[in-house]
C-alpha cells in the first residue's frame, strides 16, 4: 500500500501543490479542493498544528535597546545636517521581543520548510508596494491557531463533503481548521 497519494502530478509539482495548499488553509482557515488533495493536505496541516500546540510556550522574553529613527508628524524621518550632510536622526528604544528556544526555533523552521511566504495586500490602495506586508505564517500558527488547540488531542482539521465539480465530476470537499 502506497504511503502517500501522487494525485496525478510528477514529485516536484505535487510538492508545490500541497505546500500551497497547506499554506492557504493555514492563512485562510479553510479551502476547497477535491477529496484526495485535501486527504494530503490534512496530514501536513495537523501535523503543523501539532508541532505549534507542542512548542507554543517554548520563549522567553528579552528587554533589547535598539535605535529607531525618529519621525515628524507625517511619518517621515527627521535629518538634521552634520558636517555639511543631512544625516537621520536616531532614538534610543527599549523593545521587548520573543526569544526562542532551540526547540521551538527548531519547530518554526520546520513549518518554513513547508509553508510559503504569504504577502498581504489591503484593499485601499492595491498598487503601492509599501502599503503590503509580510504575514509571518508560523508565528500566526504558534499565537493564534495553537492556543485553540491546546487541549485537543489531534484532529484539527474536518473535511466536509460538497459535492461533485462541474467540470470533470471530481467530489469536492470543504478542508477547515476544526
Amino acid at each position: 500500500m502506497a504511503k502517500y497519494r501522487k494525485l496525478g502530478k510528477n514529485s516536484s509539482q505535487r510538492k508545490a501543490l500541497l505546500r500551497n495548499q497547506v499554506t492557504a488553509l493555514i492563512y485562510n482557515g479553510k479551502i476547497v479542493t477535491t477529496e484526495a488533495r485535501a486527504k494530503e493536505v490534512r496530514k501536513i496541516a495537523d501535523g503543523l498544528i501539532a508541532m505549534a500546540v507542542k512548542e507554543k510556550d517554548n520563549f522567553e522574553e528579552v528587554t533589547i535597546r535598539a535605535k529607531v529613527a525618529r519621525k515628524d508628524k507625517d511619518g517621515k524621518r527627521v535629518k538634521e545636517v552634520v558636517n555639511g550632510k543631512r544625516v537621520t536622526v536616531y532614538d534610543e528604544v527599549d523593545k521587548t521581543i520573543k526569544k526562542d528556544k532551540p526547540s521551538r526555533l527548531h519547530a518554526r523552521r520546520q513549518m518554513l520548510k513547508v509553508l510559503y511566504p504569504v504577502t498581504y495586500v489591503p484593499k485601499e490602495a492595491p498598487g503601492k508596494k509599501r502599503n503590503t506586508k509580510e504575514i509571518d505564517l508560523p508565528a500566526k500558527l504558534f499565537d493564534e491557531i495553537a492556543p485553540k488547540y491546546v487541549s485537543r488531542n489531534g484532529g484539527y482539521t474536518r473535511i466536509v463533503k460538497i459535492g461533485p465539480r462541474r467540470g470533470d465530476g471530481a467530489l469536492e470537499v470543504l478542508l477547515e481548521l476544526v
